[in-house]
């Protein structure tokens, strides 16, 4: 399969067709679950679409070692080259790569402006004219609601979109409330536009969409995670 047919036909076309169009640029999106469902599996495979698109993507990462990242990257570009019969791998990979940016923080030492300073200052001054930014690592509870604005409102200032992963702990009360919404996502809402949960449901994990925008919420996708592959299909 020729690159432009893969993209056509990835099964991110029907999620982005579920929420309207896509994220968006000057929006936030969030997946969240508990861990190991297979969050990080869905991040890269989003931002791996969008470098098959020739779209340039910043991925920030505030887990202490970005080695792994690195790793789910060529792991997800495998089994889609290898799933899809991808013609010309080695180039397309050689091809792709060079626009992807892994920057690494720490939550607990790096404020929210001094890291979407330095994000800035790649797009800007390393002339790296990103599409989208990534974010994983990244912990919601002992995250304010201003610090997600001020990523909504950087993301609106360079034309940009922003995936987070949300990592759901189990506390002893509910995951999430009679919405479907995670309860620890329940007070930054407001500056979330697409949400998605991740359900592990035997040989497969479940996509739900619970936010959309300002439209009804679809619910359940008729795609899926593939625990084997780690792909949407």
């Amino acid at each position: 399969m020729v690159k432009t047919e893969l993209i056509k036909r990835s099964p991110l076309r029907v999620l982005e067709k579920s929420i309207h169009g896509g994220l968006g640029s000057g929006n936030i999106g969030v997946l969240a679950s508990p861990k190991g469902v297979g969050k990080t599996a869905c991040l890269v495979h989003i931002a791996t679409d969008k470098l098959f698109q020739g779209k340039p993507i910043i991925h920030v990462s505030y887990s202490s070692r970005v080695d792994y990242i690195i790793t789910w990257y060529e792991d997800i570009f495998k089994e889609i080259a290898k799933n899809r019969k991808l013609k010309d791998a080695v180039d397309v990979h050689d091809e792709i790569i060079k626009n992807r940016v892994i920057m690494n923080f720490k939550q607990e030492g790096s404020r929210t402006e001094q890291v979407l300073r330095s994000v800035e200052a790649m797009i800007t001054f390393g002339k790296f004219a990103a599409d989208a930014i990534i974010v994983d690592g990244y912990d919601f509870t002992r995250s304010a609601c201003e610090d997600l604005e001020k990523f909504k409102e950087f993301a609106r200032k360079l034309g940009l979109e922003v995936w987070f992963s949300a990592s759901l702990k189990e506390t002893g009360g509910p995951l999430y409330d009679g919405s479907g919404i995670p309860v620890v996502l329940n007070p930054l809402c407001a500056a979330i536009d697409v949400l998605i949960t991740l359900h592990a449901r035997g040989d497969h994990v479940e996509i739900e969409v619970v936010k959309d925008h300002e439209h009804p919420a679809p619910g359940v996708l008729p795609i899926k995670l593939d625990p084997k592959t780690l792909l949407i299909q």
